[in-house]
């Protein structure tokens, strides 16, 4: 059975998006070298990507670009490459290359992608409610966060009611020189 992975930027105070949905905080420090060399290493793993509708289209917007070419070929390469799921019942149809539109339950889904086992791994990014779903319904094996040296205030949290108390053990972590910090659970 493949594994479910997450990988969300939080805030100190425990906040993934700001009270406006912004989450441009989560992009300073980008020219700490070795973490540009750890995010281009992550966009190599080959992992199938899940998203839900917002942060696909946010998503979709920009690793397709010339720009997002230029910034990170590396990592627009892995990207565009990638098999990507993405959760929606609006959604019709998906410009980004490689995309599947599911409009069942993610739980179920989810369930049925990881017995399959088509994909090297699946790979959560950004996507709260969907976390949320799938860490309620135990799919989610590793929980992959990197901790921004910012307070934010307010905004979105990842497991806001959250029923029961899921316990993760600490894999590994990082600090890297502008100050944040990757921290690995495995549940």
């Amino acid at each position: 059975m493949i594994k479910v992975n997450m990988f969300n930027n939080i805030s100190l105070d425990g906040y993934f998006t700001d009270a406006s949905s912004d989450m441009s905080w989560a992009h300073a420090g980008g020219d700490d070298v070795e973490m540009g060399e750890f995010t281009r290493d992550n966009a190599q793993g080959g992992a199938a990507l899940i998203f839900g509708r917002v942060t696909y289209e946010m998503m979709a917007a920009f690793w397709p670009t010339p720009i997002a070419a230029q910034m990170m070929p590396e990592v627009a390469k892995g990207m565009n490459a990638a098999r990507k799921y993405v959760f929606s019942h609006n959604l019709k149809s998906a410009g980004w290359t490689n995309t599947v539109i599911l409009d069942d339950d993610p739980a179920r889904e989810v369930a049925r992608l990881k017995k399959e086992g088509g994909d090297k791994a699946l790979t959560i990014l950004g996507s709260g409610s969907i976390v949320k779903q799938l860490t309620a319904a135990g799919l989610i094996d590793d929980y992959q966060f990197m901790l921004n040296p910012v307070i934010l205030g307010a905004g979105r949290t990842l497991f806001d009611g959250l029923p029961g108390r899921p316990s993760l053990s600490l894999e590994n972590n990082r600090t890297f020189n502008n100050g944040k910090v990757f921290l690995h659970y495995r549940r």
